[in-house]
């Protein structure tokens, strides 16, 4: 009695069945992550980029491809080093880096541990480099940098964190800026705990403009910011880079005193309203210039008084642009969207895993997650089809990279 060990379909001969079992995995999707970060030319841009202080010449696994290692990993939600010993010999992740078996746990623990200033310009280099490639398949026509900062919590000693009194938690205060259209993570920058939200603002977004305004001039800038944001520095820095910006002003006496007309028209308002508790509102707007200022600036303002309230809610936004107050509002509004991009950030990507003790590592590992999270936005936005461009990453992970095969 004869065994089939192999057979050919005849309705196509390219399809061969086998009962000698295989290696299975369950992360087969990651063969089209490969295939997303070969046409971008990760692998090569890595491997000329990317360089360690390592001295040994003749180890099995390169730093270069550690970076890959961790990138792939990170992609399929494996976000700690430990996770490397499960994988070793993973089918998809081993076929997605080339190799034949991956690195071990400490072996990247000692990678991570390599990592400093110069492996962090190199990982921003990176960064630039593929955003570029990205415009180069579709360029946008504008860019609306939504500036704003969170927490990373830390736990221990580790170098650089320390208690945020917003946020009422030790951790890392790092500075971010979204693309508030596409969701890109286009700058990232850790920072101590006790750093207040605008310490360093404008030189943080210095280069990053000056990098549109020199690479990408046919596309509009815009910026947002809260009130954390509301310093002359960041004003004057988009001005003189053609930025067009909406940033939220604390409020104070003194714009209250400007904006009385308008509290008084929205009191007479709902004087003469037949139901005196419903919403109103009205919106204005006034020239100011605060002390630290060198020129006056043009406000819009917006008050409202809520259903079943009496006191009048006021928003203060400084602006550079001519829209109308009540589309400026609702302009600036809008990047509560920013939001849902941090939670993708730390829920979804692990960016706020901060294990190292030591600072530098910690911030080159944000780097390598942000690489891993802009790759999967740019792959939902430059590859998938429209009604999977919605998609939350964990959503992206189930439907195609958490296949068995």
């Amino acid at each position: 009695m004869s065994i089939i060990s192999e057979i050919a379909l005849e309705s196509n001969k390219n399809i061969h069945v086998n009962f000698e079992g295989g290696n299975l995995s369950s992360d087969a999707g990651l063969l089209l992550m490969k295939e997303f970060c070969h046409k971008f030319g990760i692998e090569n841009l890595a491997k000329t980029i990317f360089h360690t202080t390592d001295s040994g010449h003749n180890r099995q696994h390169k730093d270069h491809e550690n970076l890959l290692q961790m990138i792939y990993q990170i992609l399929a939600a494996y976000f700690q080093d430990d996770h490397a010993d499960a994988l070793r010999n993973d089918p998809a992740i081993t076929a997605a880096l080339g190799k034949e078996v991956l690195a071990s746990q400490p072996t990247l623990s000692r990678f991570h541990n390599r990592l400093d200033e110069n492996t962090l310009t190199q990982l921003e280099e990176m960064l630039r480099t593929t955003l570029s490639r990205a415009y180069s398949v579709k360029m946008p026509e504008h860019v609306l940098f939504d500036l704003d900062s969170t927490l990373f919590e830390t736990y221990g000693k580790q170098e650089g964190g320390a208690f945020n009194f917003h946020y009422q938690a030790n951790g890392y205060h790092p500075l971010l800026c979204f693309d508030g259209i596409t969701g890109d993570l286009l700058k990232i920058e850790l920072r101590p705990g006790t750093q207040y939200c605008c310490n360093g603002a404008a030189e943080f977004m210095r280069p990053l403009m000056e990098e549109y305004r020199e690479n990408y001039l046919n596309i509009a800038l815009f910026l947002r910011g809260d009130s954390g944001f509301a310093t002359d520095e960041l004003y004057r820095l988009c001005e003189d880079n053609a930025t067009s910006y909406v940033i939220r002003l604390k409020e104070n006496d003194v714009l209250r005193k400007l904006a009385k007309e308008l509290d008084d028209e929205l009191c007479d308002i709902t004087h003469i309203r037949e139901d005196a508790v419903s919403y109103a509102v009205v919106y204005g707007e006034f020239e100011y210039k605060a002390n630290t200022w060198d020129y006056p600036r043009r406000v819009v303002c917006k008050i409202e008084e809520p259903d079943g309230q009496m006191l009048h809610i006021y928003t203060f936004v400084v602006t550079n642009m001519d829209s109308s107050p009540e589309e400026l509002i609702r302009f600036y509004c809008k990047r509560g969207q920013m939001e849902n991009f941090i939670k993708e950030c730390k829920s979804g990507f692990d960016m706020d895993y901060d294990s190292n003790s030591s600072q530098i590592v910690n911030a080159n590992r944000v780097q390598i997650h942000t690489l891993a999270y802009n790759l999967f936005n740019w792959f939902r936005r430059l590859v998938l089809p429209v009604k999977m461009r919605k998609d939350r990453v964990n959503t992206f992970r189930m439907k195609l990279i958490k296949i068995a095969a």
